[in-house]
């Protein structure tokens, strides 16, 4: 019956705090999110504040996800779980010298809108994860950020004369 069983682990066993670029690729989007001193910006995009709720899920979500259930070890089926080049979810994440310390391909699960599949550069074996996080992927720059707020300015303060 153990053989049967599914272990779960965490994918990404990297620091958040060692993370200093993190890039989402799919199909012909991409979008590229990197750490300014203590703020993160979207790269190549000086009109949007990135939103700290869209962070927040990536670090508390994308970073924490388990995978659990071995799916296919055949790297001849990764089209069939959208994990290959041109189908999957890409997402890097890259340290301060620009190394990639991590990188999965993930791709949705047909039959359970729940959970993803994915593949990482170190194992090419397919695994489902404990929970769907694909939407937390988002290539979309407005997934990221919003316009800034533009505080509205106070008219003039007209001096007064009393004759």
């Amino acid at each position: 019956q153990s053989q049967y069983s599914s272990k779960s682990s965490q994918l990404f066993m990297v620091a958040a705090d060692d993370i200093n670029r993190f890039l989402i690729q799919n199909k012909t989007d991409a979008i590229e999110l990197t750490r300014e001193d203590s703020i993160w910006v979207i790269s190549g995009n000086d009109s949007l504040v990135v939103k700290s709720q869209s962070i927040d899920n990536f670090f508390n979500k994308v970073l924490l996800v388990e995978t659990g259930t071995l799916v296919s070890k055949n790297p001849d089926k990764w089209s069939k779980y959208s994990v290959d080049d041109s189908t999957g979810t890409h997402l890097a994440l890259i340290d301060v010298d620009g190394n990639t310390m991590e990188y999965a391909v993930f791709g949705r699960s047909k039959s359970d809108y729940a959970r993803n599949y994915v593949r990482t550069h170190k194992d090419p074996q397919v695994h489902l994860t404990n929970e769907s996080i694909l939407h937390y992927l988002s290539t979309s720059a407005t997934y990221w950020g919003a316009a800034p707020k533009v505080e509205p300015e106070e008219p003039p303060v007209q001096d007064t004369i009393i004759e």
